[in-house]
């Protein structure tokens, strides 16, 4: 059997809990001379909730890496997509009031009497 140091003393603390005695903080001896302390304040860290969750789930490393990477890529992307839908609908919103007011101003009465029943059927359809 190998010799082992033998184990520190068990000391009972205050509150009533047990620890070894080499465990045990130094006391700090007061000095005579003030001690300076420098404070640095900086801006909070970014949260990063996310991927400590991710971490914490078991997933490596690499998946967090491409989750911070692809991450903001992805709300770009979709907000590339968002700006063209606008861009699109709107030209559509123009291109079927040009078509509306040709049709109200070339079409005569069959042009007239076309755009109100359009106008009735949109109406039916609201009620719905």
């Amino acid at each position: 059997m190998p010799n082992l140091p033998d184990p520190a003393p068990v000391v009972r603390l205050p509150d009533g809990t047990y620890t070894y005695a080499d465990h045990l903080p130094t006391p700090i001896q007061p000095s005579a001379v003030p001690q300076v302390i420098h404070q640095h304040i900086h801006q909070a860290p970014p949260d990063r909730t996310v991927q400590r969750i991710a971490l914490g789930s078991g997933i490596g490393a690499g998946t967090v890496a491409a989750g911070v990477y692809f991450g903001p890529l992805l709300v770009g992307a979709l907000t590339a997509i968002a700006a063209n839908l606008a861009l699109l609908a709107f030209l559509a919103a123009v291109m079927a009031w040009g078509v509306v007011s040709v049709v109200k101003s070339i079409g005569g009465t069959d042009g007239a009497n076309a755009v109100k029943n359009v106008g009735k059927v949109r109406k039916s359809l609201r009620r719905r």
